[in-house]
Formats: structure tokens, C-alpha cells, sequence
């Protein structure tokens, strides 16, 4: 601070309960019960403390009525997704917030990019907050951790992947099944050579879809081709380098199949930059925004985000509402969907 300059202004604390009663003449308790929506309270008093909270810009401290209600809830939930940024993890989000904001519960969010160490250090930072239960995406293999805590209370249910080592709830995708649809489909048009993009199968989801792949082909009397197959994690940059490779190679295939959407839109940049997108087939795992304005459309298996949210969520709260019946899973279905890239024949053109 140079000399003349005014002192920095303290910042302004946060108007008190107490503030609030002195202003509308009643007593900290008479507030208090106002605020926790308490029915016996006088009318006329009720909205003259109101008034009084509105002039002075008062809110509520939550997290401490939240310690001094029986049940010790705090109207939150915590959700831990492999990457905010993903269309998949943001539809899932935005669908178990439109649940929760039924039940006047807010979802704090965090993204775990497949690394297992920060999945367990933000569900304890979480837990660490009192959230009242947990939907998880989960990175890691070894879910043992969260044993202590669910028998402490906490609620929790996994999407997409199921939990391992650890007895909870789980809603995923038939993900098998899936990529058995997308590699059938491809084989109408009368493809024998598909390749395979995806994602490190060390990830659930990834070996699920990778081993559709390979039941599709062997049910088509196809001898699997590991040469035509790269596993390159979720990155586009990676995609697009592994899938100009494949069709650089002197017998390539005529078809992709990648079973991951940042994977798709990687072969998706490929085939149109090397002018391909009109002859070679693709047909991809999960939409993503805009797949349908492309030339040709990108055919894809698409989950349904919305049920498997919804479903997510509605198992949590049957679990905070008091449901002690046996944990399951739920599979739910997916569907092709054809957009022009899926139906182009063996040798180009539409099938």
C-alpha cells in the first residue's frame, strides 16, 4: 500500500441470525424456527422475519442445520464422472440433477479422468462434506475402500461400470451387446474386414465392447485380426493417428467400429481428411452433438444417458429413503442408430 491510499476494506461478514431477530424484534429461536419452515409459527411473525432476513440479505448456514436435524442430512449428493467435459458424463450429470432437484437435493460434481487415486481422494472429500450419498463412475478396480463408509451409512450407486470388491447398487449399459449390433450391421453390407478403435481395456466398459467385437466376428466365421485392432485410450489426437494408420495399411479395412465417442470423432477426422468418409463404413459407440449434421451422419450404438441417470438416481434416494432390500444391477439396452456412415457397402457407395 502506498502512502495516501485508503486502508484495503475488510470484507463484510455474512448477516447473523441474530441480526435478523434483533431487526424483526423476536428472539434467535423464533428465526431459527422460521427457517427450518416450522408450521406453528405465527403468521405475521413468520413474514415479518422474512422481511427482515430479505432487507438484510441473510441466508441460511445449511451445513449447521443440517447438524442439528435428527436425520443429519444435507440435501446434497455427490457425483463423480470420468470427465465433466465428456457429452456422455455431461447428459448423465445433467439427468441425476434434474432428479435430485425433485427431491431439493443439489449435486456437487467432480471429474476422475480413469485415474483410481483421485477417484478415492474426491468420494472422501465428499464424504468429508456430509453428502448423502454418492453416484460413481468409477475409475478404479478395487472399490473396498468405500466398505467403511457404507456401513456408516453413506448410500451409494455406480453407473456405467460396476463396482468392484464392494456389495452396492449398479446401473450400466449392455455394452456386450452393443458392439455385437454394430459389428452385425456393418456385416450386412457386406464388410469382412473391421477394424477395431477403443478404449485401453483394462476399463470395464472397453473390454465389454472389445469382446462383442471379437463374439460378432466369431459368430460371422471371421477370424479375428489383431492387426486391424488399436486400443488408444480416449484420446482424439490418438484416434486420429491409429486410424490413419489402419488405412494406410496394404490390406486395409474397408469398416470401423470405435467404441468410444472422443475415439469416433478422432476416426471421424481421419476419414474426412483423407477423403475416405464417403467408402469406408463406421459405425461408433455412444452419440455425441452434431453426428447428425456430418455427410454421411455417423451411425452409432447410443446409450440411453437419460434412463441410466434417471435409473441412477432414483435407486439413491429409494436407498435414503430407507430401502434395505439386496443391491442389484440394471442393464439397460441400447440401439442403432442409422445415419449413412454405418450403411455404406463393402467397396463404397450405400447399402
Amino acid at each position: 500500500m502506498t502512502q495516501g491510499e485508503p486502508p484495503p476494506r475488510a470484507p463484510r461478514s455474512r448477516p447473523t441470525m441474530r441480526e435478523v431477530a434483533a431487526l424483526a424484534g423476536v428472539a434467535i429461536k423464533t428465526v431459527s424456527r422460521v427457517v427450518n419452515e416450522v408450521p406453528t409459527v405465527d403468521p405475521a411473525i413468520a413474514a415479518r422475519v422474512r422481511e427482515a432476513a430479505d432487507k438484510l440479505g441473510y441466508r441460511p448456514n445449511l451445513t449447521a442445520s443440517s447438524l442439528r436435524r435428527g436425520d443429519g442430512r444435507t440435501a446434497t449428493i455427490g457425483m463423480l464422472v470420468e470427465d465433466a467435459a465428456n457429452p456422455f458424463s455431461a447428459a448423465l450429470t445433467r439427468t441425476v440433477e434434474n432428479v435430485a432437484r425433485g427431491r431439493g437435493s443439489l449435486v456437487l460434481v467432480g471429474s476422475l479422468d480413469e485415474d483410481p487415486a483421485r477417484e478415492r481422494e474426491l468420494a472422501q472429500a465428499l464424504i468429508d462434506r456430509r453428502v448423502d450419498g454418492l453416484v460413481i463412475v468409477p475409475a478404479g478396480r478395487d472399490h473396498s475402500y468405500l466398505i467403511s463408509e457404507q456401513r456408516s451409512g453413506t448410500c451409494m450407486v455406480f453407473v456405467d461400470r460396476e463396482p468392484s470388491l464392494l456389495d452396492a447398487d449398479a446401473v450400466v449399459s449392455d455394452n456386450r451387446q452393443g458392439s455385437v449390433t454394430a459389428i452385425e450391421h456393418l456385416l450386412k453390407s457386406g464388410h469382412r474386414r473391421i477394424a477395431y478403435l477403443g478404449d485401453q481395456v483394462t476399463i470395464s466398459t472397453a473390454a465389454q465392447r472389445f469382446d462383442g467385437y471379437r463374439h460378432a466376428l466369431e459368430l460371422a466365421h471371421i477370424e479375428y485380426d489383431p492387426a486391424i485392432v488399436r486400443h488408444v485410450g480416449s484420446s482424439e489426437s490418438a484416434a486420429i493417428a491409429a486410424a490413419k494408420e489402419l488405412l494406410a495399411l496394404p490390406d486395409p479395412p474397408t469398416a470401423l467400429f470405435t467404441s468410444q465417442n472422443f475415439v469416433t470423432i478422432g476416426a471421424v477426422r481421419a476419414l474426412r481428411a483423407l477423403g475416405l468418409q464417403d467408402t469406408v463404413a463406421h459405425v461408433g459407440f455412444d452419440d455425441f452433438p452434431l453426428a447428425d449434421i456430418l455427410s454421411p451422419g455417423i451411425s452409432v450404438i447410443a446409450q440411453d444417458i437419460e434412463k441410466l441417470g434417471r435409473t441412477a438416481a432414483e435407486m439413491l434416494f429409494r436407498r435414503l429413503d430407507g430401502d434395505e432390500s439386496p443391491t442389484s444391477t440394471v442393464t439397460v439396452p441400447t440401439r442403432l442408430i442409422e445415419r449413412g456412415s454405418g450403411e455404406i457397402a463393402a467397396g463404397g457407395g450405400l447399402g
